[in-house]
């Protein structure tokens, strides 16, 4: 092929055989369809990456010169075949394949063009190619462009040197290639600063603050130059020797050359640090001034960069390494510290989430520095100061790639997150490694031989084909904290608070034990002394403390210092101590002392003195009352903890050991005294509940019930001499207890509710919450606007009286601006229809009016009104007419704008001098008469509606299309001289004279043919789009009536003008100017979520036949009416269907969405940016926004996009990115074009993912990882950066911060918000984004700076159904009053995901904006607000400002978000994060913090325990005959106590507390009676059963999740969920979660009903009962209640039948769970699998509960008649034996003799069978066995099966050894199918009547139903008009659904 034009032909040893490569094409990479074949590009394999840019040249010159694209992939073919010869890579066979296919095709098909043969077609092309499009295009073309094109260049000259031999090269083309090597560099792809470009530069680089951070950057004449030396190969000195001579343009380049980085790190962090320079410095200094760099700007950023450096030396007491010697230039010098240090930093990969290690990187590094700048001598060899790495890439493989391999090492002990975290050390024990001066035995360069990097590299070989391996041998310790699962965590961690309750709870039981029982009895002496012993309560709880603290830390003492060995021994010594001493000294005080005390009374012999317990205690509590003094003395404690002089750390040593993190986290006094008082009231409220309701009332029947003797038990009693029935006792007193620990809970949910009530009204939440509202102050907000959204400069403040007017006026001007632009983007979201975005229009100028022009909206009917008023005045005088119209003013500005601009409108229309003197002698007439009073008299007022209509006919002439010219004119000529003629003939009354003065005018003036008046018009003024405003604008004032009123209709587009009207009247920052706002960068973390629905998607029906397409027509209708109208002038099919697919991406949960939603920042950049800039004259003359984008000739447009360039960035972080567009699957290949999609659109958004290639090293084939920064080019993506790895990320750490740690360097600015990829953003909201960071300036108490803005979220997914509307408001009310409540003022507001925006400096320089260990960190983001607390950051909330965000829209969806939240939370509960807050904060402090993180969650927990303990201790008293035996008791009076103290758990255990802070905040922002109605609808809905089904969830995964593990990331799906769940998928997820919880519950009641007698008349016990009846349905019918057509009964026949197939399939390997109940039932048992031997102790433990029945119920038999005998619980043992061996005989049988010997089975089953009946029959006539006692049975004997089902379990690899593991599944098949009947049944009989089917879709539907979505349509599938999409008629889209 092509040998004849000098190419090397291709021949068949070059390719695979011919069959085999034809077998290959089926692989994923190989492209089959031709129509892809343009992208082969970009489908290349990662190990022939090279030849990617010569394919795309290919692409791109194919339709110019096919022959020259022909020859660039002959070049590709043979680079790839000497890339991989044997085609060993990934992929490379395949593709090679392809290529040399489509190459014998184009060789046939191809010929040169230009000449004759190849060669001089490829060289004519190529000097064709540079003379007309690289020559001349410096001064013509982009940067961008000029880069492609250089790089075009370069790759045909590459191609033309393979093509055409060396000496037959023209010199010309040689002359071309040599140029373009020369200046190609200064047009590589850039990212935002074209830094080496030529020619004219581009706007950017002109502003003054950029030029200014390159030039101090590019002062490098006074290095030394960098020492290179050579590597130990010879054949590296020529690449050695060009480094040497590369010439240093900046000091990055320098330090580049110097350590070794990469090129494409430095390239990165230059423009960040230019950028960083720039931002900072121009606020500073005017940019008219700005020259140079400001002279604090470079120690500001020295200070913020390196002040956890410089802590960490201060705390570790060694000295810095940033030096400045007196001779230097410091600038310079402090320049090249922050480069090496974001040098450092963007290279680290993974150990960016080690900020003391990276300090320990930088600390040696600094002083190679130093050295090499000042040293010049080794201070220990003597020798040259050189660096420790140096060459290409050394850095990466000598520093960060070891380390790495520790990370990786300690991950693989991880075991996929099954290995306990004792067993392995996560990020925070290595980075902790560094907060020791051990860390200093590293060395530098490192030690691999130091104990850091040792590891025992043993591998178990199980299997040798397993992946991760993993390393087995000595472990490392636990570095300061060990993560243990128990419940005891919580204890740790919040000891105060429990010892507090605790301590209360015994001085109250005390007092009320008293004989008074008031509270008075306190200050009787007995009862004092006896309150005294709470010291010995509190003595025992400290030295459990202790003992905690030395068992759960045992495993972190190897690396622990010898000093905090000490004191951990020394505190468990001394609380030892204590808890002998206390005792002793009590007990010596005691008058007469009895039992316990007494014995230590005789021990003690003659040390009876009241003295000596009063010097214990004194001594005791000294500590702490030294605690409370510097409690109320914050700024002492807070300068104490954080200071590391040795004899503070010595005194402080004991209280608080040294740690460093966590110090100094004090508030300033008004903060404390805030939270202090909230949690004091609060206490006070809790306690005196606590005492007259719980406690108190419990006392007396206590009393009299240790006080009976009690010797009738119902069964038999073991221990029948037990004294004072304690066993009553604690069975009445177990759940009171309980209730007590967890009521705290609830009050916080009152007060909470309250005090953010309070707050929120404070700060104007809620003043503008509807249409009329917002009316009333229309005419405030251009005033509020100006005040906060436009920047005041110091000449403006001094404005004079005189130009009042000219500011109002250019306020207003401005405010039309933004908010026109706010408008126009509610129309083009299609929120609005266009009449609506005319009525809401403000104009841009108005300078020809003289009153200000309101939007028409606030004056619809105002025309109308007046000349109704005009009309029916007769007799009265002009002030009369006058003032009624003043009265209003809305109605005073629409008369005086309409005739002002009618006037205007004729003088531009009439092309006659003589005719616009007629108008002009009008309208002096009116002027003159208004003037004289006499404008009555004058005119005739009850002509003005015949006018009206007239003009209403010429503006609608005027708007409208023609089709003939000529007699459209005459229609305006004849309309006008209409309009003419009533003014002058029926309103003037002496209008005849005008005409006659102006004919006599006409015939003195000329001699000409008479013409008719009003003839000539100036009709081309249509095209003046201002002129035309004027016209529309008019047209509107006369036409519309009331219903403007309620403009817009749409409830969305309601809610966002309100809420942006309200906030301008909110306390935020004033506004900086673009130029001097803090710059910021938005990054998101994607993976493979939806990016754009393809129309197969929308189109794609479910099993009901609905599409999403058609489900979104009928829950939007208005805004499908509104697209309809936007795009009903589309005529290309394509744009349709995209502008279709954006719409439904729009309104779903998809990366499109998010990116339209942040790019908003840049648009409102632009236009804030043109009104900083524009002159006045500019913002009068009414520039439009759009003028910005559409005309680049405005001297501000360029400008202006440089600037918002500069500040804001917006990075997608991409993970599979490249993967996904390597891949041929459809959905990958779908992302990727639709991701490039996005690039192209937004040339601004950035992308960033991790590339994976196969690249030989050493002669093998690796696989390479790299960080890779793109953005979009002319069709396809262009690569800006491309950093190399030391692994695979994401080995490491969890998936989502790993995926933001990997992009987060490519982020640019001073802040950085966080956004999820279920998020959305508003154009209006921002506006204010400025103002929000103007936040970050602000000092708060202090001196403190926030480090976290805490911004709030709408919940847009809200009005899916009555599931996402409980689920949106209770996050909204989290998300408002919930965390407004936890900045102010309880101060423990942390990150809980997006959107807040961080300080960037601080949390990069502090371990990121997350933290990413294995499992610990699940909800990764809330440990970034932990980290930042206790680094000393402040989190701060902001109501001002909103960012959109979907939730979960389905029961399933809900419930696994709920689970991976809970999960998360039982994490946090284990994790060093909450013991450091918990151990660290002040008492009230710590009380927030326990009670609004892991605190709900236990709180959840011990609701559900209540439940349990509750009806287990009434299980035990009707059993046993007790609770008979008390009630009778004549001295017994009935007591409702118990349940009125139960009651309280109630309301929280039905989800009512959840709906407190909604309904406060619905009532704050939408009004109190709306606030009652949604509560009503919610409870109609069954908010109450989803609430309490979700309590079920929370206590379920929370306490599983601490005792076992088993944590993990849940994919919840974010689509629309509009399908019906199967029975057999609602069993699987909610089975053990609910349905055995819910069952169990249902069976203790039954029993309780069945036996118990207590207390049938009282009201408190019905609630009690019907509540925990409640909280049994809820858990078992709640998923089918929340599905949809879940009783439906086709649906529940097809369920049925799925279940039972599901139950019988067989499992085993690579069988899924949802496949067969064998699997999934293996799965479910997962966490017992890698639990301890704890875990499994606890696991039996709690299954032995299940025993009690058989025990208690027996006894109750009428066969037992009743008799005592412990040998009736024998005999039950025996039967229950008998039963199960029956079963297994079965079982047995069935396996052996089922197939072969099926009659000997039969006969088997027959015997069997004969036998039962022969024994029951015996049972019931001779030992009198009844039908009760059958039923009985069942509930004794079933609970015990499943009791040794949960023991089987947890003993598994026991049964498993004996044989018997098999037998326990058969069990638990029968147990599963029995729970599944019991569950269905109720769902089959409610699925026969059909009118349950409508009333579950109205509760599921209610919101949609109330908005015109008929969703009965939709579940049956019955498609009406408008669900044959694409088109429909707008007009049959119902509107109404916002009415």
């Amino acid at each position: 092929m092509a040998s004849s034009s000098g190419t090397k032909p291709i021949t068949s040893d070059d390719i695979p055989p011919r069959s085999l490569s034809r077998r290959m094409t089926r692989m994923p990479t190989m492209i089959d369809a031709p129509d892809q074949e343009p992208v082969d590009s970009e489908l290349v394999p990662s190990s022939l990456a090279e030849i990617a840019p010569i394919l795309r040249v290919a692409n791109e010159i194919e339709a110019e010169n096919p022959r020259v694209a022909y020859l660039c992939r002959f070049h590709a073919f043979e680079k790839a075949h000497k890339l991989d010869p044997s085609s060993n890579g990934r992929g490379v066979r395949q593709f090679k394949t392809y290529l040399l296919h489509r190459l014998e095709k184009e060789e046939e098909e191809t010929r040169p063009r230009l000449a004759r043969n190849d060669p001089r077609e490829i060289q004519k092309f190529y000097q064709m190619f540079y003379e007309t499009r690289i020559k001349d295009g410096a001064h013509k073309r982009k940067p961008e462009e000029m880069a492609k094109l250089y790089q075009m260049a370069s790759v045909l000259y590459d191609v033309l040197r393979t093509v055409v031999p060396a000496e037959r090269v023209d010199d010309e083309v040689n002359r071309y290639a040599r140029e373009v090597e020369r200046i190609k560099d200064h047009y590589a792809p850039y990212n935002i600063l074209p830094l080496d470009t030529l020619g004219t530069p581009p706007p950017i680089m002109e502003l003054p603050e950029i030029k200014a951070a390159l030039n101090a950057l590019r002062k490098v004449d006074n290095l030394p130059k960098p020492i290179i030396q050579s590597t130990n190969n010879a054949s590296d000195n020529h690449s050695v020797s060009e480094e040497a001579n590369r010439p240093i343009h900046d000091l990055l380049d320098w330090l580049w050359l110097t350590f070794g980085f990469q090129k494409g790190n430095v390239a990165n962090q230059r423009e960040h640090l230019i950028l960083l320079l720039a931002n900072v410095g121009i606020r500073n200094k005017p940019p008219e001034t700005y020259l140079q760099l400001d002279i604090h700007t470079v120690p500001h950023l020295v200070d913020k960069i390196f002040k956890n450096y410089r802590s960490w030396c201060a705390y570790l007491h060694c000295g810095s390494n940033i030096k400045f010697p007196s001779s230097a230039d410091s600038q310079q010098l402090e320049l090249l510290y922050i480069a090496l240090y974001l040098l450092i930093w963007g290279e680290a990969s993974n150990i960016r989430f080690m900020p003391e290690c990276i300090c320990y990187i930088f600390h040696n590094m600094a002083n190679e520095l130093h050295g090499i700048l000042y040293g010049n001598v080794h201070s220990v060899s003597g020798g040259t100061f050189q660096p420790a790495h140096h060459g290409d890439e050394s850095f990466l493989r000598e520093v960060v790639k070891p380390i790495y391999q520790v990370l990786r090492k300690e991950a693989w002990r991880n075991k996929g997150g099954t290995a306990s975290h004792s067993k392995w050390r996560n990020y925070d024990d290595l980075n902790e490694y560094f907060w020791s001066d051990n860390c200093f035995k590293l060395g530098w360069p490192m030690n691999p031989e130091s104990d850091f990097f040792v590891h025992s590299d043993e591998i178990r070989q199980k299997d040798e084909h397993r992946r991760n391996q993993v390393p087995t041998g000595k472990r490392k310790p636990k570095t300061n904290f060990v993560e243990v699962r128990t419940f005891w965590h919580l204890f740790r961690s919040f000891d105060r608070m429990w010892i507090f309750f605790i301590l209360a709870l015994q001085a109250m039981i005390i007092i009320a034990w008293s004989p008074s029982g008031s509270l008075a009895a306190f200050f009787d002496e007995d009862v004092f002394k006896s309150v005294m012993s709470i010291f010995i309560t509190w003595a025992i709880l400290n030295f459990l403390q202790a003992t905690l603290d030395l068992i759960l830390s045992i495993k972190a003492w190897g690396s622990l210092r010898f000093t905090q060995i000490l004191r951990y021994i020394l505190k468990f010594a001394v609380a030892a101590v204590w808890a002998v001493v206390l005792p002793i000294g009590y007990s010596s005080s005691v008058q007469n002392p009895t039992g316990l005390v007494k014995y230590f009374n005789d021990w003690i012999g003659d040390w009876r003195n009241q003295s000596f317990y009063s010097y214990c205690i004194a001594l005791y509590v000294f500590p702490n009352i030294l605690a409370a003094l510097l409690f109320v003395l914050p700024p002492v404690r807070r300068h104490m903890e954080r200071s590391n002089w040795r004899i503070i750390v010595l005194l402080l040593w004991w209280a608080q050991p040294k740690l460093y993190v966590g110090r100094g986290m004090h508030e300033d006094m008004f903060s404390l005294l805030k939270y202090t008082l909230f949690w004091i009231l609060l206490l006070i409220s809790k306690m005196a509940f606590s005492y007259y309701v719980e406690i108190y009332p419990l006392i007396e029947p206590t009393k009299l019930i240790m006080g009976i003797r009690i010797g009738n038990y119902e069964w038999h009693e073991f221990f029948p001499n037990v004294t004072h029935n304690i066993g009553v006792v604690i069975s009445i007193w177990a759940p009171i207890v309980l209730v007590y620990f967890m009521d705290t809970q609830i009050w916080y949910a009152i007060f909470s509710t309250i005090c953010g009530g309070v707050h929120g009204a404070f700060n104007h939440l809620g003043e503008i919450r509807t249409l009329g509202m917002l009316r009333a102050r229309f005419e405030a907000v251009p005033i509020a606007f100006s005040e906060h959204l436009v920047p005041s400069s110091k000449e403006e403040s001094k404005r004079s009286h005189q130009d009042e007017e000219t500011w109002q006026r250019k306020n207003i001007a401005k405010f039309s601006q933004v908010w026109n632009e706010f408008i126009i983007c509610l129309r083009t979201e299609d929120l609005i229809s266009n009449r609506e975005k005319d009525l809401l229009l403000v104009p841009y100028s108005s300078g020809d009016v003289s009153v200000v022009q309101w939007p028409p909206f606030l004056l619809a009917s105002k025309i109308p009104i007046a000349l109704d008023m005009a009309k029916d005045i007769k007799g009265k005088e002009d002030a009369y007419l006058f003032n009624k119209i003043k009265a209003d003013d809305y109605m005073y500005s629409a008369v005086i704008e309409c005739y002002e601009t009618l006037r205007d409108i004729l003088y531009g229309l009439l092309d006659d001098d003589s005719d616009e003197k007629i108008v002009r002698h009008i309208c002096s007439e009116v002027d003159e008469s208004i003037e004289q009073r006499r404008f009555l008299i004058d005119f005739r007022m009850s002509e003005l509606p015949l006018l009206n209509n007239k003009l209403e006919k010429l503006l609608n002439l005027l708007k409208g299309d023609y089709d003939d010219f000529d007699n459209y004119k005459a229609q305006i000529i004849n309309v006008l001289q209409d309009i003419m003629e009533i003014i002058t003939q029926d309103v003037m009354t002496n209008g005849h004279i005008i005409l006659e003065k102006s004919h006599q005018h006409k015939q003195d003036s000329q001699n000409e043919k008479k013409e008719e008046k009003f003839q000539k018009l100036n009709l081309a003024l249509r095209r003046n789009r201002s002129w035309m405003e004027k016209v529309v604008r008019l047209h509107l004032l006369l036409t519309v009536k009331e219903s403007a009123i309620n403009v817009p209709m749409n409830l969305d587009a309601r809610r966002r003008i309100t809420f942006f009207t309200n906030s301008l009247f909110m306390n935020m920052p004033s506004a900086p100017k673009v130029r001097n706002m803090l710059s910021f960068s938005v990054l998101t973390p994607y993976y493979k979520e939806d990016v754009l629905y393809s129309e197969e998607e929308l189109n794609k029906e479910n099993e009901d036949g609905i599409s999403i397409l058609f489900y979104l027509q009928q829950i939007y209708p208005d805004e499908w009416s509104n697209f309809l109208e936007r795009t009903h002038n589309t005529k290309d099919s394509k744009e349709e269907t995209d502008l279709l697919r954006q719409w439904v991406s729009y309104r779903g949960q998809t990366l499109f969405r998010t990116v339209r939603g942040m790019m908003y920042y840049k648009q409102a950049l632009e236009l804030q940016c043109f009104l900083d800039m524009a002159e006045d004259r500019d913002i009068f003359d009414g520039y439009r926004p759009a003028d910005i984008h559409h005309r680049e000739d405005l001297p501000f447009a360029p400008r202006s996009k440089a600037v918002a360039d500069m500040k804001f960035t917006y990075v997608v972080s991409c993970q599979v990115y490249g993967a996904q567009k390597k891949s041929g699957e459809a959905r990958d290949q779908s992302c990727y074009l639709n991701i490039l999609n996005l690039m192209l659109m937004y040339p601004s958004l950035r992308v960033a993912y991790i590339d994976e290639r196969d690249e030989t090293v050493g002669g093998k084939s690796e696989k390479v990882y790299y960080s890779v920064l793109v953005k979009g080019g002319e069709k396809l993506d262009e690569e800006i950066y491309r950093i190399k790895l030391p692994g695979r990320p994401t080995d490491i750490g969890e998936g989502k911060p790993e995926n933001q740690n990997h992009a987060i360097i490519f982020t640019r600015g001073e802040a950085l918000q966080t956004i999820d990829m279920n998020q959305d953003n508003y154009i209006e909201e921002a506006f204010k984004m400025r103002n929000l960071l103007g936040e970050f300036l602000k000092s708060h108490r202090g001196d403190r700076k926030p480090t976290i803005l805490g911004l709030r979220e709408h919940i847009f997914t809200g009005s899916v159904s009555s599931l996402a509307w409980f689920m949106s408001n209770q996050e909204t009310s989290f998300v408002t009053i919930g965390q407004r409540i936890l900045a102010s003022p309880l101060r423990v507001r942390f990150h809980y995901g997006h959107p807040d925006v961080f300080d960037r400096i601080f949390h990069i320089t502090r371990g990121g904006v997350s933290k990413a260990s294995k499992i610990i960190n699940l909800s990764e983001d809330i440990f970034s607000g932990f980290n930042s607390t206790l680094r000393g950051g402040y989190v701060t909330h902001h109501e001002y400002i909103q960012v959109g965000k979907g939730r979960d829209v389905g029961m399933n969806q809900i419930s696994q978000f709920e689970a991976k939240v809970a999960n998360g939370n039982g994490e946090q509960t284990l994790s060093r994060d909450v013991y450091r807050l918990g151990r660290r904060f002040d008492f009230y402090r710590m009380l927030s913090f326990y009670f609004t993180t892991v605190g709900f969650y236990f709180s959840s927990m011990v609701t559900v325990l209540i439940v349990y303990v509750f009806l287990y201790g009434r299980l035990y008293l009707v059993l046993s005959g007790l609770e008979r035996a008390v009630l009778e008791d004549p001295s017994i009076h009935q007591s409702k106590a118990l349940e009125a103290a139960l009651a309280t758990q109630s309301v929280f255990q039905l989800g009512l507390l959840l709906v407190l802070p909604m309904v406060m905040e619905i009532g704050l922002e939408r009004g109190f009676r709306t606030a009652l109605g949604d509560f009503i609808i919610m409870q109609l809905q069954l908010a109450s059963v989803f609430f309490t089904f979700q309590l079920g969830t929370k206590a379920h995964y929370y306490g599983r999740t601490i005792l076992h593990g088993g944590a993990k990331y849940r994919a919840t799906g974010r689509g629309f969920v509009v399908f019906h769940a199967k029975f057999a998928d609602n069993y699987r997820f909610y089975s053990r979660s609910h349905f055995v919880k819910g069952l169990e519950l249902m069976v203790l009641l039954i029993v309780y009903e069945v036996y118990g007698n207590a207390y049938r008349s009282s009201n408190l016990y019905l609630f009690v009962t019907f509540s925990m009846w409640f909280l049994v349905a809820s858990w078992l019918f709640a998923p089918f209640i929340f599905n949809p057509s879940g009783f439906e009964w086709q649906k529940t026949v097809d369920d049925w039948t799925d279940w039972k197939r599901w139950m019988g399939n067989r499992g085993g390997i690579g069988i899924q769970p949802d496949r067969s109940w064998e699997s999934w039932w293996d799965s479910e048992q997962e966490h017992l699998k890698h639990t301890d031997i704890r875990g499994r102790v606890l696991e039996i433990l709690l299954a032995c509960r299940f025993l009690v029945y058989q025990y208690g119920i027996v006894y109750h038999l009428h066969i037992a008649h009743h008799s005592k005998s412990v040998l009736v619980y024998g005999l039950s043992w025996l039967v229950m034996a008998t039963v199960l061996l029956v079963l297994k005989m079965v079982s047995i049988g069935r396996r052996r003799f089922g197939t072969d010997f099926q009659l000997m089975f039969r006969i088997l089953k027959g015997l069997l069978f004969l036998g039962f009946i022969s024994v029951m029959t015996v049972l019931f006539v001779v030992c009198g066995l009844t039908i009760s006692d059958v039923f009985a049975s069942i509930l004794c004997f079933m609970p015990t099966g499943w009791a040794f089902l949960l023991i089987g379990q947890a003993c598994r690899p026991l049964l498993k050894s004996i044989g018997f593991w098999d037998s326990i599944k058969e069990l638990a098949r029968a147990y599963e199918y029995v729970m599944g009947i019991l569950i269905f049944s109720p769902i089959v009989i409610l699925s026969w009547f059909p009118f349950v089917t409508e009333f579950q879709a109205r509760l599921l539907f209610n919101q949609a139903f109330s908005r015109g979505l008929h969703i009965s349509m939709i579940l049956s599938g019955k498609k009406g008009i408008g669900g044959s999409i694409p088109r429909t008629n707008p007009k049959q889209a119902n509107p109404e659904r916002n009415k």
